[in-house]
């Protein structure tokens, strides 16, 4: 599982134009699953995200995490993430997996991170989408499960 976390002072995802989801301060995750993903990659990649301290405290130091400050997540499904450009100009998704895996470890990952108390907004699985954000730092950090 591989995640792309985004410090955003706020986003919103929008399919043909309409807003589907939307968040204020928090973190903007572009979510990918491939083949040997699993519940305790989910688990993992949850916890790692709501504990991540990318937020600034007082001091100006990275040591708040998106659970401590009360932000919110924005997740949207991102199959291109696993796109292997190695050979050729075109990219290779054969390290995606199935829309069918996908998109219940995606559902999955979300409702763990409500669990954990996070709002959680998304776009549509599938979908094409638009996607616009503010990002805070710039910070971006790419998360990878079973490394």
């Amino acid at each position: 599982m591989k995640v792309v976390v985004q410090r955003s002072k706020q986003a919103k995802v929008l399919i043909q134009g309409e807003a589907v989801g939307a968040i204020d301060s928090g973190l903007v995750l572009l979510v990918g699953i491939t083949h040997d993903d699993s519940e305790a990659d989910v688990r993992w990649m949850a916890d790692k995200v709501a504990n991540l301290r990318i937020f600034e405290d007082e001091s100006g130091k990275m040591n708040h995490s998106v659970s401590d400050i009360k932000g919110e997540l924005l997740s949207i499904s991102q199959f291109t993430l696993y796109g292997d450009c190695r050979k050729g100009r075109r990219p290779n998704f054969m390290g995606a997996a199935k829309p069918e895996q996908a998109e219940k470890l995606y559902d999955s990952f979300n409702e763990t991170l409500r669990a954990l108390g996070l709002t959680v907004e998304t776009g549509r699985f599938g979908a094409m989408m638009d996607v616009e954000l503010v990002n805070s730092g710039p910070v971006t950090i790419i998360l990878e499960s079973g490394m």
